[in-house]
């Protein structure tokens, strides 16, 4: 008997991790801490000199700072679905983060239709995270965790909230993107979440505190806590005095120097610090895995709203080195701070340039945890543990679909979907050229990381060798493909308007509407301001007196305060017209209603001069447009 224990002692200490654990090992716990919208240098130990990240920075010293990990999406939702799942978003159909409205989608698929300016039929997201998913908590419960998720959900109401997802506690229990108005209390969160702060207390201190109580209720067990900050999106503001402190050693000339988002990045930092603290405190640190990262890039763009409604004159952050940020297909969008401390396996204060993206986390937490992965449940997402004990290799490849217009303001929106292979990174632009065929971006990160030299025309093979695993990518995950829309019209050309036909044939323009006005309209001239003269050449046989109307860089679109009468003659002859109308800012678009009532017209020519005759742009229909 004795000689058959030590046998088994001897075999359980030459068993792998997953054999420990079914003998009865003690699990480690889990703590994801989910930042929202931070940027790749954000952090002091990603090479921020402004912002003040200690405690953060602390917990990358206890083990491995990846520098090419991905989010699988340059926006929340379909990032939270990845890691939840271990799928693709394009396999899961939350492409866009929209789970916060009320219509329940269940299926992503394309738009019907979409205006004459538009060069392609984009995708409509699915907007609730399916039961039938078997989330990363489902499977920790499985085994034996209690689970609790904290923070920021933005994947669906009851019933697809945290507790119907494999959570035992949810907090705060709300389902859209966070409290309205501002992150220091009293915090306005819709009737149905009474959660309203004590007054100046931050919501990620709130937050903390939740997770704290939970790692302490649950010490004697394993736990996973999912803390899901709020922080930093948006509303932008933050601790007074932490706005102060950063505003008087900002750097005007410095890319991060808002002090604003300065402030929201060290309440995020003190709120990880207590958790971190809390785990030490209670002895659990050798037994616990920390994971840090961020659902998407950090905002590197500016508008009005930031500065009336936030006071900021500046920008968030800055991605840089990196191109683009939040909502944006280059690196900026996608590459993400990533820290993972996994206590007597990660190496203290170490680096890895492995690739790694968000669907990888599910297998490899289940791996090492010892959780054995049932062989019904597939991942797209491959396990990284052997690049955390140091090893070298790993996936060489990673993808991303982004079929939606609303991307990053200074990335020119396009819908786009693109492969990382080794150094090598190319982006397939939907419709993107005037003929609607896609365009290519193709790049190499290890000579170029700020994406400033577009390879593709230089280097076709290249390009078509990518675009195989593009197209391989697309066909296994189902992914919803944006097609050109057939209503499109070039916006430098004159196309029919909204309940009109235009037909540009036999050296005229033929423009008709049954039911309404028979427009002409053109939304990108080359420009003019001041007195202006739109001459054209027209007939009709019916009609009732006609307009001008004319849109600029500050006003865009046509309106009634910008308009010109003109009084056509409905004879079937041909005549010439001249309209006088003056603008105190830049052209940009114009319209002919050469009737007020439905009718058949048709035009020669059309020419925009200035007072003194001097042409501006003409445009002849007898020659193609």
């Amino acid at each position: 008997m004795k000689s058959n224990i030590i046998l088994i002692f001897a075999a359980l200490l030459l068993a792998p991790p997953t054999a420990l654990h079914a003998a009865g090992a003690a699990k480690p716990n889990i703590v994801i801490i989910l930042s929202d919208d931070l940027g790749w240098t954000d952090l002091g130990c990603y090479g921020s000199t402004f912002h003040q990240t200690p405690n953060i920075d602390a917990l990358a010293s206890r083990g491995v700072r990846l520098t090419r990990a991905y989010a699988a999406s340059p926006l929340c939702s379909p990032t939270r679905a990845s890691i939840l799942t271990g799928l693709y978003p394009a396999r899961i159909g939350i492409t866009n983060p929209s789970c916060h409205v009320k219509e329940e989608i269940f299926e992503e698929q394309l738009v019907d239709s979409a205006p004459p300016t538009i060069k392609v039929l984009q995708a409509v997201s699915a907007t609730r995270l399916k039961l039938e998913y078997v989330t990363l908590a489902e499977s920790l419960k499985e085994a034996g965790y209690r689970t609790g998720h904290f923070g920021k959900w933005h994947l669906g109401p009851e019933p697809y909230d945290p507790l119907h997802q494999g959570f035992d506690v949810d907090f705060p229990h709300w389902s859209g993107p966070g409290p309205a108005g501002s992150y220091v209390a009293p915090w306005k969160f819709p009737k149905e979440v009474p959660l309203h702060g004590e007054p100046g207390e931050h919501i990620e201190d709130r937050l903390a505190d939740e997770v704290v109580n939970f790692i302490r209720a649950n010490k004697d067990r394993p736990f996973y806590a999912n803390y899901w900050c709020f922080s930093v999106h948006s509303p932008w503001n933050a601790k007074s005095e932490l706005v102060e402190k950063y505003r008087a050693s900002a750097d005007p000339k410095h890319p991060q120097r808002n002090p604003v988002y300065a402030a929201m990045i060290q309440s995020l930092d003190e709120a990880v610090g207590r958790v971190v603290k809390t785990v030490d405190e209670l002895g659990l640190t050798d037994r616990t895995i920390f994971v840090f990262f961020s659902d998407n890039g950090g905002v590197d763009w500016h508008d009005q709203k930031m500065k009336e409604g936030a006071g900021m004159d500046d920008p968030p952050t800055s991605n840089l080195p990196l191109r683009g940020g939040k909502a944006s297909l280059y690196e900026g969008g996608t590459r993400e701070p990533c820290l993972v401390a996994w206590p007597g396996v990660t190496k203290a204060g170490t680096t890895s340039d492995a690739l790694v993206q968000s669907i990888d986390f599910y297998p490899t937490l289940l791996e090492m945890c010892g959780v054995r992965t049932p062989a019904d449940l597939k991942f797209d997402g491959v396990s990284f543990v052997p690049t955390l004990r140091g090893a070298a290799g790993g996936r060489d490849t990673i993808f991303c679909h982004f079929p939606h217009l609303n991307g990053n303001p200074g990335d020119n929106p396009k819908t786009g979907t693109y492969v990382c292979h080794g150094d090598w990174k190319l982006i397939r632009r939907y419709c993107a050229n005037e003929d609607l065929t896609d365009g290519y971006e193709l790049f190499n990160l290890r000579d170029d990381p700020g994406e400033a030299k577009n390879l593709a025309e230089a280097m076709p093979e290249k390009v078509r060798e990518l675009g195989v695993l593009l197209d391989g990518f697309l066909k296994d995950t189902a992914a919803v493909i944006p097609r050109p829309n057939p209503a499109y019209v070039r916006a430098d050309r004159w196309s029919a308007g909204a309940q009109a036909v235009a037909d540009f044939r036999d050296k005229k323009a033929v423009v008709e509407s049954v039911r309404d006005r028979p427009t002409l309209q053109i939304l990108k001239v080359v420009g003019g301001d001041g007195s202006l003269v739109l001459k054209f050449r027209m007939r009709g046989s019916a009609g009732d007196n006609g307009l001008v109307l004319w849109g600029t860089d500050k006003e865009p679109g046509f309106s009634s305060q910008r308009r010109a009468a003109f009084a056509p003659r409905f004879d079937g002859q041909w005549h010439d017209y001249e309209v006088r109308f003056s603008t105190d800012a830049v052209l940009r678009q114009l319209r002919i209603d050469g009737s007020l009532k439905p009718t058949k017209l048709e035009f020669e020519w059309i020419g925009l001069c200035r007072e003194d005759g001097k042409v501006i742009q003409s445009w002849d229909f007898s020659q193609s447009q």
